[in-house]
């Protein structure tokens, strides 16, 4: 893997006098900014601070396509079986800092077509984690989907300057795990037991991207959604498993 350090990081462990081997230095850190409510864009989507003024009908319409709510199901909330439900939990759960909610528009259509938010901002250690990712059958696997994950990442590294970038999810939700992996995340390891939702025990899979390895995955995505690597139907010539590095 290409390695990305930024100026101030010796990536070398070094002792201390009595010569227990301690972390490698990292040098003049300062607390990172806290993410902004600015705006996104991208080629295929946009990424905003959640409104539900503005964007609570189009993502209530959106979630309802999923016949089955089986998108609900690892999440500690919903399904919500009507819109005045679905609003008044927004309004209670997803106007906080932290978790910062975002909603992902379709710049096709100009309308919101999902959900996703930073959490756990730690910005004295320059540590976020993605969650709360609520893709609707809008944005399933789409090239607009993963660009929006990548345009969140973007501004943690490229913006904001954070050092870790975290995905977490219940181990036992295979498509959240094989997304972590689609998307450049590391798996790090289960946490057995972690916690209880839904009155169900729930293992959690901790997957992280760091700024070591920042540079080498923005370049895949670069290649990736380079407009070279579609045809005239919008079709992918080569995944963005084959530019991530191994």
């Amino acid at each position: 893997m290409v390695s990305f350090v930024k100026p101030g990081l010796t990536m070398k462990n070094i002792g201390n006098s009595p010569g227990q081997p301690i972390g490698f230095a990292v040098e003049d850190w300062r607390a990172r900014p806290w993410p902004p409510r600015t705006s996104i864009e991208g080629r295929f989507c946009r990424i905003e601070a959640f409104n539900p003024d503005t964007h609570n009908q189009d993502l209530f319409e959106a979630f309802i396509k999923d016949e089955n709510q089986t998108n609900w199901t690892y999440l500690p909330y919903g399904p919500f079986d009507s819109f005045e439900e679905f609003d008044g939990w927004t309004r209670q759960a997803c106007m906080k800092d932290d978790p910062l909610f975002h909603s992902i528009i379709d710049l096709e259509t100009g309308r919101a077509a999902g959900m996703a938010s930073y959490l756990r901002i730690t910005p004295e250690a320059g540590v976020i984690e993605v969650g709360h990712i609520h893709f609707s059958p809008l944005l399933q696997r789409t090239t607009l989907s993963t660009e929006a994950m990548y345009l969140m990442m973007k501004r943690v590294f490229d913006e904001l300057g954070y050092r870790r970038y975290e995905w977490k999810c219940d181990a036992l939700n295979a498509p959240s795990c094989g997304a972590a992996k689609r998307l450049g995340f590391v798996f790090e390891g289960i946490f057995r037991q972690a916690t209880i939702y839904r009155n169900r025990n729930r293992d959690t899979a901790w997957f992280a991207i760091i700024d070591k390895d920042w540079s080498a995955v923005k370049s895949a995505y670069k290649q990736w959604l380079s407009p070279d690597n579609f045809d005239r139907q919008g079709k992918q010539k080569k995944s963005l498993k084959a530019f991530l590095p191994v």
